[in-house]
């Protein structure tokens, strides 16, 4: 197939690219700086005329682009994360396309209670925490809402994807770590799930050529590990160690004050209550019927991906 990547260039998108790539597809990325991909254009899903522009001649999108952030104002999420996912889904209705993978984010449906062996329960836009995971769920709702015999539609909720050369979750761990900075938040006993970038990338490859129309699908490696043990061994990839804990009540009260003191600074926060519930409350995530619907199973084992995180830093990144 003829397969568009929206937001190519990040750690899961060229992983995508890669993997379509190697399944012998033509793939054209979209984002707005260059990926050194030989097939791309250049721009942004908020400009509805040159993604229609990208999109023509496509059999298949999948939409990775996203404004990823704890913080900023909600004008922006919205204009990227909801107004740009309208504006992919009128491009491929527009230029018959005829499937459309959404990445979005198990945090759609996550409201603070523990998620402990579900599935992918609905978007919640009115109870979800920040403004990154309402403007995500209102985005999924968007997408699945215009799957059609025409355009098979397909949301897959990757779990807190991480691998090497990963700047939103290893590197501010270890640079956390490396500074004295890196602390549990309560016990570290919860359970969570999350999923190495090449397992990631072989699902979104899989939803396209499968394509299951009409729902969401969370993927994970299905290894669900303590807070505790994921952090600290990533922090052991990169020579260093958790320093101590934070009690979670007292983690939350920090976040809120953060959050109204941060404004809209460029850079991430030390904390949220967005931050402090996730590192705090179990989310782990039945992985049956994802894997039956994409006929995928993960390839690479945490253990695998944790050796690799390893060799990676000793080589010097």
């Amino acid at each position: 197939m003829k397969i568009l990547v929206t937001g190519g260039r990040g750690l899961l998108g060229s992983a995508t690219v890669a993997e379509l790539d190697r399944r012998g597809h033509e793939v054209t990325t979209f984002q707005r700086s260059p990926s050194g991909n030989p097939r791309e254009v250049l721009g942004d899903v908020t400009d509805a005329a040159a993604l229609q522009r990208a999109v023509a001649g496509n059999d298949a999108v999948v939409h990775l682009a996203a404004r990823v952030s704890m913080t900023g104002a909600w004008n922006d999420f919205l204009a990227v994360n909801v107004d740009g996912t309208r504006n992919v889904v009128n491009a491929c209705k527009s230029e018959g396309v005829t499937r459309l993978v959404h990445v979005s984010s198990p945090s759609v449906a996550h409201a603070g209670e523990p998620l402990v062996g579900v599935g992918a329960t609905p978007a919640d836009p009115d109870h979800v925490r920040g403004h990154y995971a309402r403007s995500k769920a209102m985005a999924e709702i968007i997408a699945l809402d215009a799957h059609s015999p025409e355009l098979a539609i397909t949301a897959i909720r990757p779990h807190l994807v991480w691998g090497p050369g990963d700047t939103q979750l290893v590197e501010r761990i270890i640079a956390r770590a490396r500074s004295g900075r890196l602390f549990l938040i309560g016990g570290g006993q919860s359970l969570i799930d999350s999923t190495y970038v090449d397992n990631a990338a072989d699902a979104l490859a899989c939803a396209v050529e499968h394509c299951p129309g009409g729902k969401a699908f969370v993927v994970t490696n299905g290894e669900p590990r303590t807070v505790a043990e994921l952090v600290a061994r990533i922090a052991q990839s990169g020579g260093a160690s958790i320093r101590g804990r934070v009690p979670y009540p007292f983690a939350y009260a920090a976040g809120k004050v953060v959050e109204r003191v941060w404004g809209n600074r460029p850079s991430d926060p030390p904390v949220t209550t967005f931050l402090a519930e996730q590192l705090s409350t179990a989310h782990w995530f039945d992985q049956k019927e994802t894997q039956a619907a994409l006929q995928w199973t993960p390839r690479i084992s945490l253990d695998e991906g944790f050796r690799r995180l390893d060799s990676y830093y000793q080589l010097g990144k």
